[in-house]
């Protein structure tokens, strides 16, 4: 069969193009009770009273919550945040009550009536304000937090994770460095912008079993955090996870989920919906992250990279939740994918007064990109190099070392160099990087190079399990969350190519129910058909060895002797021998009535092999199987009049390894060129001095709009993995993480100036060229 490398249709395409597919916020019943969270206007303060007496009486309360009903810590990493605020805020948007209603009319009447008194406290701003010996103190009992054990807060700062890398002599690096370059890049918390918003049910049932709907990119975190929090058995909880109306990693995080189930118990265990506004959506529940950064590249006179020296500051919020991750993750591709032999990296995560912060499609990666990217700019400059040049000389290449000083192969690192060739050619590079083209009009051409791995943990696994109709087709079911990747759809081509049928006739599960579906880590990190896909081949052999032995009974011939295809098991010296999978998926029946074999159930599963934790004072260790790699480029129009400008085109070409879907692989590449513009250009929360969000809906929070987006060009590299299925990469992310640098390095080349913060609003070149005069 030929299933890899054809542009099948979404299996979910129907449901959603006709408006019949039900996401979260559709599992309404006629009992269903529905919350509203009353939030704090402030970005710290004490909690002085909360004062629930009026809102008590409105018809309709069935209960309302505070901080002395829920007073527990959670956090994957650190426990340090409370389910609802106690005795204190610690930023604008935390919860500090929930109200229980019969409908949502009723309980956000009654959250207007809950009176809370604050005493405001001083404001961390900025995480390089935290990193200072002053700074206010967000967490002073950061010793007393539980914690797991790759976690490094430093107890007495704002510091909640540093992530060390030392590899090599850094003396012997800058004596080896004729130029060096240094840089300074800032940009802040932003939102992700899902159309869906986060959405919650929770149901005690009354033999105690605890039903939750999730929006949720990990229901099966839900379960061990619920188990880790409230002491409750694993088996005593289902989630259920249906279609997710997009995420970017922001529906990784575990929040409204714990709210949601103290609200059923308060309410007797009846159902209970919680489902943000768009303006909770950006500040109450998580965001993406923000940060301060400072790199120094030293090269030679031919431009080789010698020594590098980064310090990252991660604005992880008021909350550790996944910034920690990230800040490590940061940490483990510190140089992007750039072969450097001496590197010293200190990657913090910093607690501010900010919204907290979670996944973001990236993973830290674009932020740490675009340091990195500014930084060799100034380099090229200084050595008075082709950007393409210099970058092309220094791509990380098989035989090399990471930051974690992991020996890189092909497999594990695809070709950076043939990335960055094609992308120059896509995007004319030669035709000139900067051209005038009318009074006060510039064209100019920025390039980036980009890598990631997954750095998730060292035991992330998947399963899958294939079950067979009568008919001989297969439903397929795993826990891969269709988060709008189109993954469920690959992993389908994937099981058809190995059980040699056609595609259509693999059905497949886009709910999850983590009672009975198999269970998938998380669906982030791009590693969902990374993991899923190996479950997904191992689920097919299991299949394929239940089916070849049954034939093998049935035609009394050797297993050795058999063969699939095309939906028949056939002797291979004698194809026309053959039995369908229809008359084997259930057992086969011989003529006098005996049978043999029985249903064909497929079981597979997949862990990753070979990582490492991270040495805490060396950062040496396996972070991930494998990088992806790639190079991105953007054309500008500049207006040097009023400082406007226009993007033009975009290019991106990643090194994707064996291309699945090609319709669906570039739209996924194009959507995340859209993003990673997108924030760049325009995107950020925009802060009063008292660090209240002022941008909190779409009038005033601007996105990349329709009409507004440059030509996009996609194109691949293929350097198949010999880890994975039919040797895919991830690619969900990666899209993302070059383009502001690239939108960066074409627009300072326009403007003849360094623009090294986000967002490059026209108002941020005006005042680099003018001084803001």
């Amino acid at each position: 069969m030929h299933n890899i490398g054809r542009s099948v249709v979404r299996k979910d395409a129907v449901e959603k193009v006709t408006g019949t597919a039900k996401y979260t916020a559709d599992q309404i019943t006629v009992n269903t009770l529905f919350a509203k969270m009353v939030t704090s206007p402030y970005a710290h303060a004490r909690i002085n009273k909360v004062d629930i007496s009026e809102a008590e009486r409105v018809t309709g309360v069935h209960a309302i919550l505070t901080g002395k009903d829920a007073n527990i810590l959670t956090g994957e990493q650190i426990k340090d945040r409370p389910i609802i605020a106690v005795d204190r805020v610690r930023y604008n948007g935390e919860p500090v009550a929930v109200v229980i209603a019969d409908t949502l009319a009723i309980a956000k009447r009654a959250a207007h009536l809950i009176k809370v008194s604050y005493s405001p406290l001083p404001v961390v701003h900025s995480p390089s304000q935290a990193y200072q010996q002053n700074a206010p103190l967000v967490h002073e009992n950061l010793a007393n937090y539980e914690k797991i054990p790759d976690v490094f807060p430093r107890p007495g700062t704002n510091i909640c994770n540093l992530t060390k890398i030392r590899k090599g002599n850094m003396e012997q690096g800058w004596q080896a460095s004729s130029v060096t370059a240094e840089t300074k890049v800032s940009l802040p918390p932003s939102d992700h912008c899902a159309m869906e918003t986060r959405s919650v049910s929770a149901e005690i049932m009354p033999d105690g079993h605890i039903i939750i709907y999730s929006s949720s990119q990990a229901p099966f975190t839900i379960k061990k955090l619920f188990n880790n929090v409230f002491g409750i058995d694993q088996g005593r909880i289902t989630v259920h996870t249906p279609l997710v109306g997009g995420a970017y990693g922001g529906k990784s995080a575990v929040q409204l989920e714990f709210i949601v189930y103290l609200a059923s118990q308060a309410a007797g265990g009846q159902k209970v919906q919680l489902t943000n506004s768009r303006e909770e959506d950006f500040i109450t529940s998580p965001v993406h992250i923000g940060l301060d950064a400072w790199v120094k590249l030293g090269s030679d006179q031919n431009g080789f990279l010698q020594a590098a020296e980064i310090l990252f500051l991660f604005d992880g919020g008021a909350y550790s939740d996944k910034a920690v991750d990230m800040s490590r993750a940061a940490a483990t591709n510190c140089t992007g994918p750039y072969h450097i032999k001496n590197v010293w990296c200190n990657s913090l995560c910093m607690y501010t007064n900010h919204p907290y912060a979670t996944s973001f499609r990236g993973f830290s990666h674009p932020e740490l990109t675009l340091a990195i990217e500014r930084t060799l700019e100034t380099l090229a400059e200084k050595l008075a190099m082709d950007p393409v040049e210099l970058r092309f000389k220094n791509a990380i290449r098989p035989g090399q070392t990471t930051p974690t000083q992991v020996v890189l192969n092909e497999s594990k690192i695809g070709n950076t160099g043939k990335c960055i060739e094609r992308a120059a050619e896509l995007i004319d590079w030669e035709e000139g990087d900067r051209i005038e083209v009318a009074s006060n009009l510039i064209r100019a051409k920025g390039i980036s190079c980009f890598w990631k791995n997954s750095n998730i943990d060292t035991n992330a696994g998947s399963g899958a399990i294939l079950t067979f109709n009568a008919d001989g087709t297969v439903n397929l079911s795993c826990g891969v969350v269709e988060i709008g990747t189109g993954s469920r759809t690959v992993l389908a081509q994937i099981a058809a190519e190995r059980l040699k049928i056609d595609v259509q006739q693999v059905f497949v599960k886009m709910d999850i129910d983590t009672s009975v579906t198999p269970e998938h880590w998380k669906t982030v990190a791009s590693r969902g058909l990374w993991m899923a896909g190996r479950a997904v081949l191992s689920a097919c052999d299991d299949a394929i060895c239940q089916l070849i032995d049954t034939a093998s009974q049935a035609l009394r011939v050797p297993r050795d002797d058999l063969d699939i295809e095309g939906g028949y098991v056939f002797v291979k010296n004698e194809p026309k021998r053959r039995l369908a999978f229809s008359q084997l998926a259930y057992g086969y029946v011989y003529p006098n009535g005996n049978a043999v074999g029985g249903q064909v159930i497929g079981r597979g599963h997949y862990t990753l092999t070979g990582m490492t934790f991270l040495d805490p004072e060396t950062g040496k260790g396996v972070p991930g199987p494998d990088w992806t790699v790639g190079a991105q480029a953007v054309e500008v129009e500049w207006n040097a009049y009023d400082y406007t400008y226009k993007i033009l085109r975009a290019v991106t070409v990643i090194d994707a390894g064996t291309i699945i879907n090609p319709e669906l692989a570039k739209g996924q590449v194009r959507g995340g060129m859209h993003m990673g513009l997108s924030f760049a250009s325009r995107e950020g929360f925009v802060f009063s001095e008292n660090d209240i969000v002022l941008n909190t809906q779409f009038r005033t929070y601007k996105v990349l709009r329709y009409g507004e987006n440059p030509e996009y060009t996609v194109d691949f590299i293929e350097t198949p993995s010999r880890e994975t299925a039919y040797g895919l990469r991830g690619i969900g992310e990666h899209a993302v993480i070059g383009m502001p640098a690239a939108l960066a390095n074409s627009l300072s080349r326009a403007a003849e100036v360094p623009l090294n913060q986000l967002p490059l609003l026209p108002e941020l070149i005006w005042r680099m060229k003018t001084g803001g005069k």
